[in-house]
């Protein structure tokens, strides 16, 4: 069985496949559900990392939740911690977030912008009016030239 006709579907699970750049620009409520769909995404993973760092915070550094909220809100947004950790195992707990929320930062980023890079690219590469038309408009095959019988 061929390969190339898989199921678009099939492909990225949760995420849709994307329109081809022979395919049409794909209407703006599905742009918009793509759109939604990221930043559902984005929100889920930015909401657990935000949890892991809470925990972290709460069990390496014994400190409330409110604190622990704003230390993992601190280094989450990319703003660093409020002072020096007390003990070592949380200077690399803390270390390790940083590093992690670096990384987050700009997938989430790329996860939120990419239906919007995708759509933009797909309309720079829309073929032009005339064009489309003069290959949607088929040529009249060649008229054969009449034939003249030599010596009637």
């Amino acid at each position: 069985m061929d390969d190339s006709k898989a199921k678009p579907d099939s492909c990225l699970g949760i995420f849709s496949v994307l329109e081809h750049c022979w395919q049409p620009l794909a209407p703006r409520w599905l742009f918009a559900r793509r759109l939604a769909r990221n930043v559902g995404i984005a929100i889920v993973v930015v909401l657990g990392s935000l949890l892991v760092g809470m925990v972290g915070y709460h069990h390496f550094e014994g400190l409330d939740w409110s604190k622990s909220f704003g230390h993992a809100a601190m280094i989450l947004g990319g703003m660093g911690p409020y002072s020096e950790p007390q003990h070592e195992s949380s200077e690399i707990f803390e270390g390790v977030y940083a590093l992690y929320s670096g990384l987050l930062l700009v997938g989430v980023t790329g996860l939120i912008l990419a239906p919007v890079f995708h759509r933009v690219m797909h309309q720079l590469h829309l073929p032009d009016d005339e064009a489309e038309r003069a290959r949607a408009k088929p040529k009249a095959p060649a008229k054969p030239k009449a034939q003249t019988k030599a010596g009637a």
